[in-house]
C-alpha cells in the first residue's frame, strides 16, 4: 500500500496541510505569488493569498451552481424563506438559484407563499412560473431590481383585515405595523395570465385585476402588456382599464407609456404618460385628468375624508420620489368655483398624509355650502334656496350633514387655503385665508381669516373627532368694522355712518354636525357698538317715536343721522338657547333695550326691542318692536299687542271724556337712564350694566328667556310666558 506524501516545503511559504485545503493554497501560491509579491513582507503575501483564496471560492461556488443550476438549494430556500417571512413558502416543481452569468437567475415552479390566518385568502401568491434576474450589486447594496421577470398564470392576494391593523403583504411578525406595499424595480417584464385582488373591509374597496396575455419570443417582449379590473367601493362599481406600451424601449434606454382611465363612483380619471420601466414610478413623467360629479368620492379611494363638492374637473402633473406622490400644476373647476395649486399625498409610519396649498380667485358663496354641510344635491337643483328646508312644518337653515368622524382618526393632514373673493349677494366677504391641521381626529382650522365688508374676522374652531361625541370650540373675533359697509345692502347709508362695531363668539358644542354642535352649545356671543353714528329711515321706525318721526318728515330732516354713545348686543348660550344678556344701545335721544332671545335647536327666534327716550316727545309708541320668526324666515312686527292696546285705552278715553284724551297714552315722559359706556364698550352680562349714575339696569333683564321642550322659545304659550322675559314691555 502507498503511503501519504510528505509534507514539503514550497518556496516562499512555510510547510502546507495535507488535504484539500493544501491543494488550494499550493495553487494560490503558485498563482497569486508573483516574483514581485515574494519581496513583500510577510503580512502582505498572507493578504494576497487570502484574496485570491477567496476568490478561488466565489469561482469555485459560481462554478458548482452553474452546473448544477443551484437545484440543491431548493430545500434550504424554502426554510429561510418560511424563517424570515414567518409564512409558509413551498415550491412544487423546479427550482434554480445562481448566477447567470453575473446577475442572479431565479425560476420556481408551481411557488406559494401564504397569507396570514385572518386573510380570507389562503395564499398571499402563487404562480405556475416565475424566471427573474436580479441585478447582483444592487442586491448587495440592499435594492431590488429585476433586470427581466417572466411570470405566468401568477395571482395576488392583498388584503386589509377588518380593523385596518395588519395588510398581507408586511411579512415577519404579525404584530408589526402594517407597512406601504414597496413593488420591486422591474425594467423588462412578460406576465401571462395572471392578476391580483385587493380586499379593504374598512373602506369597503374590493377589487380584481387581470393582466393580458403577454408573450415573449427569445428575449423580445411584443410591444403592450394590457390590463383590466373591476372592483366596488362603498358598494358603488367602478372599471380600470390600462395599457402599458412599448417596455422593450427600456433596454435601449427608453420609457414605457402608460394610459389608464379609472371610472367609478360617478369619477373619471385619465392617466397618461411615461415610465422608466414597468414598475418604475421614480422619474416617471404622468400627467392626470380627473372630473365627476363630487370630488370627495374620488378622495374615498385614498380613505381621505374631505368635504363634498360640487361637479368638478381638474388636471395635474403626478411625479412620485420614492415615498411621496405629487400633484402639482393643479388647474380645475369645482361649481362654479375655480382651484388651482399643488397637493401631496404619503404614508409616513403607515399613516396616509395630505400636503395641499391650494386657491380660489372666486368662490361662487353656493360652492362653498357643502363645506359646512349643505346637501350638494339640493345645491345643484335650488341654489340658495337649498339651504332651507322644512321639517315640522318650520323652515331650517342650519346645515346636518353629518361629520365623517371616523374617516378623520384615519389620516393626518395640512392644508393651506386662501380665496381672494366670495361671490354672494348681502355677504361682503374677502382675502379668505385658512390654515388647517389635521392629526389624528384632531381638526384644528388656526386661523381662518377673512374680511368682512372691510373688517377682519379673525377665527380658531378645533373640531375633535377623537372623544365618543365631536366636540367642536368655536372663538369668531371681528375687527372694529363699519357699520355703512357692513349693512349696506340692508338699507343702511354708508355716507353719514361713522358707527363701527366689533365683537365676538366663544362657544362650545358636541355631535358630528353643525346643526348639532351649535343646538348643544354653551358659551357667549357680544358686539359692541363704540360712538359713532347711524343714518338710515328705519331706525325712527325701530324706535316707534312716531312724534318725531312725523315731524321730521313734514320738516324734510329724514336723513340726519342718528347718534349712538354706546351700545352692546349679546347673548349668552346655554345648551343650545341663547338669551339677550344684555341689549343695550345708548343713543343721543333715546335708550334701546331688549329681551328674549334664540334657539339653537328649533332656529326659533322671539326677542322684542325698546327704544325710551329721554327727552319729552307727545307722540310716542312707547312699545317694543317684536322680532320672530325663525333664523330662515324672521318677522318684524313694529305693532305690538302692547301699542294696539294702547290706541284702543286712548278711542276709550276719546270716547268717555274728550278727544284730546286719546294722545294720553302715547306720551312718552321721557324719563329713559342713559347708560355707563364702561360695561357696554366691554361687552359685559346685562348684571354688570348700569345707569350714568352708577344705579343697577333693571331693563336689561337678566341673560335668562323662557323655554319649552327641546329648547323652544315659549312664544306660543300666551301672555303670561311672554310677560316673564319681556318683562317691562
Amino acid at each position: 500500500m502507498g503511503h501519504p506524501p510528505a509534507a514539503t516545503a514550497i518556496p516562499g511559504g512555510g510547510p502546507s496541510d495535507s488535504g484539500w485545503s493544501s491543494v488550494l493554497s499550493s495553487f494560490a501560491r503558485r498563482i497569486w505569488t508573483p516574483r514581485w509579491l515574494k519581496e513583500r513582507p510577510r503580512a502582505v503575501r498572507i493578504a494576497a493569498r487570502t484574496a485570491a483564496i477567496m476568490l478561488l471560492l466565489l469561482v469555485t461556488i459560481w462554478l458548482v451552481l452553474f452546473i448544477t443550476k443551484g437545484r440543491f438549494l431548493k430545500g434550504t430556500f424554502e426554510s429561510v424563506a418560511s424563517s424570515q417571512l414567518e409564512r409558509e413558502v413551498a415550491i412544487g416543481g423546479d427550482f434554480q438559484l445562481y448566477f447567470a452569468p453575473f446577475n442572479v437567475k431565479f425560476l420556481a415552479e408551481d411557488i406559494r407563499i401564504a397569507n396570514p390566518e385572518w386573510a380570507r385568502a389562503k395564499q398571499f401568491f402563487t404562480a405556475r412560473r416565475v424566471d427573474t434576474r436580479l441585478a447582483t450589486l444592487s442586491l448587495i447594496v440592499g435594492k431590488r431590481v429585476m433586470t427581466f421577470a417572466d411570470i405566468d398564470q401568477a395571482q395576488v392576494a392583498l388584503e386589509w383585515d377588518a380593523q385596518n391593523r395588519h395588510n398581507s403583504w408586511t411579512f415577519g411578525d404579525p404584530d408589526r405595523p402594517p407597512e406601504p406595499l414597496n413593488l420591486p424595480t422591474i425594467e423588462r417584464a412578460a406576465i401571462t395570465k395572471s392578476g391580483l385582488t385587493y380586499r379593504d373591509p374598512r373602506l369597503r374597496l374590493f377589487a380584481d385585476i387581470d393582466i393580458d396575455t403577454v408573450r415573449s419570443t427569445g428575449s423580445r417582449i411584443d410591444e403592450a402588456i394590457g390590463f383590466n379590473g373591476r372592483g366596488t367601493m362603498r358598494a358603488q362599481p367602478f372599471t380600470l382599464t390600462g395599457r402599458l406600451s412599448s417596455p422593450n424601449q427600456t433596454v435601449a434606454g427608453g420609457k414605457n407609456r402608460l394610459t389608464m382611465r379609472a371610472i367609478g363612483l360617478g369619477n373619471t380619471v385619465d392617466l397618461v404618460g411615461t415610465l422608466p420601466g414597468p414598475t418604475e414610478l421614480v422619474g416617471a413623467d404622468l400627467a392626470l385628468t380627473a372630473r365627476g360629479e363630487n370630488l370627495s368620492r374620488l378622495f374615498d379611494f385614498l380613505g381621505v375624508a374631505i368635504p363634498d363638492t360640487r361637479r368638478y374637473r381638474a388636471t395635474s402633473k403626478l411625479g412620485y420620489d420614492g415615498s411621496v406622490w405629487k400633484f402639482t400644476s393643479l388647474k380645475g373647476v369645482f361649481g362654479d368655483s375655480d382651484l388651482a395649486g399643488t397637493f401631496a399625498v404619503s404614508m409616513p409610519k403607515g399613516r396616509v398624509y395630505l400636503d395641499a396649498n391650494l386657491s380660489t380667485r372666486s368662490l361662487n358663496i353656493i360652492d362653498a355650502g357643502p363645506f359646512i354641510g349643505y346637501e350638494v344635491d339640493r345645491l345643484d337643483r335650488m341654489g340658495t334656496d337649498g339651504v332651507i328646508r322644512t321639517v315640522g312644518g318650520r323652515p331650517r337653515v342650519l346645515p346636518d350633514s353629518p361629520l365623517r368622524a371616523d374617516s378623520l382618526k384615519a389620516f393626518d393632514a395640512d392644508l393651506r387655503y386662501k380665496v381672494a373673493k366670495v361671490r354672494a349677494e348681502s355677504f361682503p366677504v374677502s382675502n379668505v385665508d385658512l390654515t388647517l391641521s389635521l392629526k389624528r381626529g384632531l381638526m384644528e382650522m388656526k386661523p381662518l381669516t377673512f374680511l368682512l365688508a372691510g373688517g377682519k374676522v379673525a377665527s380658531d374652531v378645533s373640531i375633535d373627532s377623537r372623544p365618543a361625541v365631536v366636540r367642536t370650540a368655536y372663538d369668531i373675533r371681528l375687527s372694529p368694522t363699519r357699520l355703512g359697509n357692513l349693512l349696506a345692502r340692508f338699507g343702511v347709508a354708508e355716507s353719514g355712518t361713522t358707527g363701527t362695531v366689533s365683537g365676538r363668539i366663544q362657544m362650545v358644542g358636541h355631535g358630528d354636525s353643525l346643526r348639532q354642535s351649535l343646538a348643544s352649545s354653551n358659551g357667549r356671543m357680544a358686539f359692541v357698538l363704540p360712538k359713532g353714528s347711524f343714518w338710515t329711515r328705519n331706525v325712527q321706525l325701530a324706535e316707534l317715536d312716531v312724534g318725531t318721526f312725523v315731524q321730521k318728515l313734514f320738516e324734510d330732516k329724514l336723513k340726519k343721522p342718528v347718534e349712538i354713545n354706546c351700545g352692546v348686543i349679546a347673548f349668552t348660550v346655554r345648551n343650545g338657547v341663547g338669551a339677550a344678556d344684555p341689549i343695550l344701545i345708548d343713543t343721543q335721544k333715546n335708550v334701546m333695550v331688549g329681551r328674549g332671545g334664540f334657539s339653537f335647536r328649533t332656529e326659533a327666534i322671539d326677542m322684542a326691542v325698546r327704544a325710551d327716550g329721554k327727552k319729552f316727545s307727545l307722540f310716542s309708541g312707547q312699545s317694543p318692536v317684536s322680532v320672530g320668526g325663525y333664523f330662515a324666515a324672521p318677522r318684524l312686527d313694529p305693532i305690538s299687542d302692547q301699542l294696539m292696546g294702547r290706541a284702543g285705552a286712548g278711542l276709550g278715553l276719546a270716547i268717555v271724556a274728550t278727544p284730546l284724551a286719546v294722545i294720553i297714552p302715547f306720551v312718552d315722559p321721557g324719563d329713559a337712564k342713559s347708560a355707563q359706556c364702561g360695561p357696554i364698550l366691554a361687552g359685559a352680562r346685562a348684571s354688570a350694566q348700569r345707569t350714568t349714575k352708577g344705579e343697577v339696569r333693571d331693563d336689561v333683564g337678566k341673560g335668562t328667556t323662557a323655554k319649552g321642550e327641546d329648547g323652544k322659545l315659549s312664544k306660543e304659550e300666551g301672555g303670561k310666558q311672554r310677560k316673564k322675559f319681556l318683562g317691562i314691555f
